[in-house]
Parts: C-alpha cells; sequence; structure tokens
C-alpha cells in the first residue's frame, strides 16, 4: 500500500496543474480536506467524504461516501479532476477504475506521526500549484509543533489514559499500539495502558479495563454524543466500575480535532495534554 501510495504522488505530482479555475477537487480522509482548505484552496473542493467534518464549508459540500468503501461511479458523477486522499482510501478497485476514467489521483501515507503531516501538506499543495502556500504552511506547523512539544514537556507527571472508540456499536473499542489515540496519548506525555498489549483497536472487557487501572478516560465528543452525555458514557458496562468513571475523569474531543493529524495537531495535543492535568 506504501507503494501504491508513493506511486499515486508522483503521477499526481508529474502531471500537469490545471489552472484554479478547471481544477475540481474531491477530498478523501479530514485532514486532507483540513489542509486544502488551509491552502486557501477550498472553493476548488466539489465533494469530499463522511470524515472530512472541519471546517464548516467542508460540511455544506456533497459527499462520496466513507473513505474505505468509495464507489467510483459516486466520485465520477461530481465531475472531479484531481481526487486526494490517504492510503486509507479505497477499494482499489475503485481507484483504479477512478484513474482509467481520466482523474488524477493523489494518495498520502495515513500513518499517525507528526512529522508526516508537513509532507501531506507540501504534497498537496505542489498537487495544487500552491508551493509557496504550502511551504508557509509547512513552516508554520512545525513551528507550532515545536511550541507546543516544549509546552507538554513542562507539565507535570504522566497520566494513566485509556482510550474509549466507541460509535454506539455493540462494545466500545480501546486503543492499543499503532493507533492514532496512542500517538496522541503518547506526544500528551501521558500513558496508554493498553501499550504492549496488542495493535489496534480491540473490544473492551471490564477484566482488561480493571487491570489497566487508568488514571483518566479519553474519548470523542462524537461518543458522547452516541451515548447520550457523559454519564451514559460513564455507566457502560467495562467502565461503570473503574475508579476513573466513578471519579468523572473523562476528557473529550472532537474525533477529528483528536485523531486526524492535519494542521491543527499540535493545538491538539496541547489541549489534550492539558486537559489530562487538570484538577
Amino acid at each position: 500500500m506504501k507503494r501504491l501510495a508513493l506511486l499515486s504522488v508522483l503521477a499526481a505530482l508529474c502531471g500537469p496543474a490545471l489552472a484554479d479555475s478547471a481544477q475540481r477537487l474531491v477530498t478523501v480522509g479530514g485532514a486532507v480536506t483540513e489542509i486544502v482548505y488551509a491552502l486557501g484552496a477550498g472553493a476548488r473542493v466539489v465533494a469530499t467524504d463522511t470524515t472530512s467534518t472541519w471546517p464548516a464549508a467542508a460540511q455544506a459540500l456533497p459527499r462520496v461516501g466513507y473513505q474505505r468503501a468509495l464507489a467510483a461511479e459516486g466520485v465520477l458523477s461530481m465531475r472531479p479532476t484531481l481526487l486526494i486522499a490517504t492510503a486509507d482510501a479505497g477499494p482499489p478497485v475503485a481507484l483504479t477504475q477512478l484513474q482509467g476514467a481520466g482523474v488524477r489521483v493523489l494518495q498520502l501515507d495515513a500513518g499517525h506521526r507528526a512529522d508526516q503531516v508537513g509532507g501531506a501538506i507540501r504534497a498537496i499543495a505542489a498537487s495544487l500549484a500552491l508551493d509557496d502556500a504550502g511551504r508557509a504552511l509547512a513552516e508554520r506547523f512545525d513551528a507550532d509543533w515545536a511550541t507546543a512539544r516544549q509546552q507538554v514537556a513542562t507539565l507535570p507527571g504522566r497520566p494513566r489514559a485509556l482510550f474509549i472508540l466507541d460509535h454506539g456499536g455493540a462494545s466500545p473499542m480501546v486503543a492499543g499500539d499503532d493507533t492514532a489515540a496512542a500517538a496522541m496519548i503518547d506526544y500528551a506525555g501521558a500513558i496508554n495502558v493498553m501499550a504492549g498489549r496488542f495493535n489496534g483497536y480491540r473490544p473492551l472487557t471490564l477484566e482488561a479495563a480493571l487491570a489497566s487501572a487508568p488514571d483518566i478516560i479519553v474519548t470523542t465528543d462524537e461518543a458522547i454524543a452516541t451515548a447520550g452525555g457523559r454519564a451514559a458514557f460513564l455507566a457502560r458496562p467495562g467502565l461503570a466500575a473503574l475508579p476513573a468513571a466513578r471519579a468523572g475523569r473523562l476528557v473529550t474531543l472532537d474525533a477529528l480535532r483528536l485523531l486526524g493529524f492535519g494542521p491543527r495537531l499540535p493545538a491538539a495535543v496541547l489541549d489534550l495534554a492539558q486537559r489530562m492535568r487538570a484538577p
């Protein structure tokens, strides 16, 4: 997949950039959409995916579905000249069909590292012939990131955090290694209580939750809304017995801001770090 992403980047960058008035973009992935708007190219976007919830202007655009389940027909109905997505986008057959129909496809790595954000900014800017804007945005991101890291380093202690991913399914999921949540907890100077146990997400069990002994529970604003509020969320099986839940030690952030790894990452990391240490 990384090789496919690299080839897609090269193909998009080598192809001729269309004039602003002729370019019609479909952006797939919340961070991708954020970057395009931050570069000042929001007017070129004709459709986005369901993960693109910010900025507000993007929410008013047509949707082409979830990033992992794109349909070529739906995307083509938007008459795009360029689709920009992360390597999570698919299925591959849909992307192949789009390229066969003459749509340029730019795919970017979908990792969970801060140093990838600047590269994504520059690659997207190059595909839009906005190199100067891309350079300025990437430099601003790097400066903000350095400041955030310095401020996090001054905060006391290393809270033990349990991240819960809950979309209203049968069982909430907890974040192990190699997840955006794990990276955010680490960047915030805290400890992921599920580190070293497994990769990805697994269903929450009472035994695992009790054994992990978190100081704080972290989740998304969307999970709280789905549960019907903070109290209802903390009362869910597997959480209610935790001392952190009984004490109301819960931190929530907007899902895209918390897990998206876009231009707002420095502010999100600092916000998370400060909230996890609040009285």
